[in-house]
């Protein structure tokens, strides 16, 4: 468990930064009015948090999937239409005079 939050913390940055920081923001608020007894600090962070995160999903749903290519898969012949190489042979050195 340990291993997988920062992973998801760090690919969730990269793909949204303004979001990820805005909702950020949003929960650090939250829990600073809600420890402190600052009511509008804390409904100012859920609502900040909430509105963001709303806007993500109506985001994701706004996203049209790409229509799929069809892979095409080419295969050798079973006879290649060029005529083989010539072996190759390894030629003896002189030695030097």
């Amino acid at each position: 468990m340990n291993a997988v939050l920062p992973r998801f913390l760090k690919s969730t940055y990269r793909k949204e930064p303004i979001i990820s920081v805005l909702i950020t923001m949003g929960v650090i608020d939250a829990l600073i009015g809600g420890l402190n007894d600052s009511w509008s600090l804390f409904a100012f962070g859920l609502g900040t948090a909430g509105t963001v995160l709303a806007f993500k999903l109506w985001r994701i749903q706004q996203r049209r999937p790409l229509p799929e290519e069809p892979v095409v898969q080419y295969y050798l012949p079973s006879r290649s239409s060029s005529p083989p190489l010539p072996m190759l042979s390894v030629s003896k050195k002189k030695p030097p005079l």
